[in-house]
């Protein structure tokens, strides 16, 4: 995980944290983090993807995409994103997921 993925964007954030969840993939980082209202009356889930993206100049910024998940929508989101999975798994993998080999020699900034 990178310092700059907690840091750069989240200073101007109205919401309140209240759990975060960081998944390092790959060349990607998942952030489930659980916030509260503006009132702190209700909770919402914030799903952010993290990449970073080196420069020509030897700099790198991270593309970040964010969606935002509301109480109400938590089970049809789930539901879609289930079968979404199901149809993938079924019709791609031939029902499982290939593991990614993690090669603990490198280190991600060496690549």
């Amino acid at each position: 995980m990178y310092r700059e993925d907690y840091e750069a964007g989240y200073q101007d954030r109205n919401a309140e944290d209240v759990y975060s969840k960081p998944i390092r993939a790959g060349k990607r980082t998942y952030f489930f983090d659980v916030k509260t209202t503006r009132g702190n009356n209700d909770y919402y889930l914030t799903i952010t993807e993290s990449k970073r993206r080196n420069n020509p100049d030897g700099t790198f910024t991270y593309d970040k995409h964010k969606i935002f998940l509301y109480k109400e929508d938590f089970e049809k989101f789930t539901e879609g994103l289930s079968e979404v999975i199901d149809y993938i798994k079924n019709n791609y993998f031939g029902g499982e997921i290939p593991v990614r080999e993690h090669n603990s020699d490198v280190e991600f900034e060496d690549l």
